[in-house]
């Protein structure tokens, strides 16, 4: 797997459907997934998206959703939004492809996913990504049952 401080592709090339499967079936065991699809199939699949159960989540949250995108090269991108009853959404992405604006691997912060910081994983595996994600959803939710 490529290091995250190598010199960047100029594409981050076309989906890994292998690797968004398995995303997808780790996504399909937790309980805080409500449904799973792909766009535009499964068989073809270039975007997994998670709907999770907005029943774990305080009122004030109408839908919440991961959106992810996994690619041949090791790029990805997961997009994290919730949306409120007050039509405001509140959204963070954890990436890693070629770009101009930070290091390849970085984080658009919430609450509108503007910002960007430079992102440190401790590994690029799918499934340690999914977990550093997963954890940071737990914890997005803890906090909105505290406020």
């Amino acid at each position: 797997m490529e290091d995250q401080d190598e010199t960047p592709s100029p594409s981050t090339g076309p989906p890994d459907r292998q690797t968004l499967r398995l995303i997808e079936r780790q996504l399909a065991t937790d309980d805080l997934v409500a449904e799973t699809m792909f766009d535009p199939d499964s068989y073809e699949p270039r975007l997994l998206s998670a709907h999770l159960d907005t029943a774990r989540y305080p009122e004030i949250v109408t839908s919440a959703r991961l959106d992810v995108r996994w690619f041949t090269t090791g790029d990805f991108s997961i997009h994290y939004i919730e949306a409120h009853d007050n039509d405001s959404e509140w959204e963070c992405r954890w990436d890693r492809h070629p770009n101009t604006h930070n290091s390849r691997v970085h984080f658009h912060t919430p609450p509108t996913a503007t910002d960007v910081t430079d992102l440190e994983l401790s590994s690029l595996h799918p499934l340690a990504v999914y977990s550093t994600v997963l954890t940071a959803i737990e914890q997005r939710l803890e906090t909105l049952w505290r406020t």
